[in-house]
């Protein structure tokens, strides 16, 4: 996948705090962009604040696509999914975090940063960033979503 002049958008809550901060050294390390629109620290927060500032600035085309975290990653892709543009896929090891990619063409990784390691956290990224979308009875299977 041609990651130029891509932007990553970053969103987490207290649980997803420092898997987060991995996963921001692991895009600088691979020069890539990012925006972070999460928690800044471990004090209790709430999932929707930061899924709402990543939904809505992939909804305006400020950033391409985004990696999310929280506990079990399903309140993020609950509040993700709600809006149109948007596909946000959960996964939780590196072969969904692929096929999110290859067959769903998710926009948004989400993560379940209560139930993986770090070092799964960060393959799973890459899976994810590094896969293209397949295309073909994949793209049809998405339209039928939309109608």
């Amino acid at each position: 996948m041609n990651l130029t002049n891509t932007t990553i958008g970053l969103a987490n809550d207290h649980t997803g705090f420092e898997y987060k901060e991995l996963i921001k050294k692991h895009l600088e390390k691979r020069g890539l962009d990012y925006v972070d629109f999460g928690a800044t620290s471990l004090e209790r927060s709430d999932y929707p604040d930061y899924a709402h500032k990543l939904g809505k600035a992939i909804e305006n085309k400020e950033i391409d696509m985004g990696i999310a975290l929280c506990g079990t990653g399903n309140g993020m892709a609950l509040t993700l999914n709600k809006y149109p543009s948007i596909r946000a896929g959960l996964a939780w090891n590196v072969d969904i975090a692929r096929l999110i990619s290859a067959h769903n063409k998710a926009n948004i990784l989400v993560m379940p940063a209560r139930f993986v390691t770090q070092d799964e956290a960060i393959r799973m990224v890459d899976a994810y960033i590094d896969t293209p979308f397949e295309g073909g009875r994949h793209q049809e299977r998405i339209d039928k979503i939309y109608g």
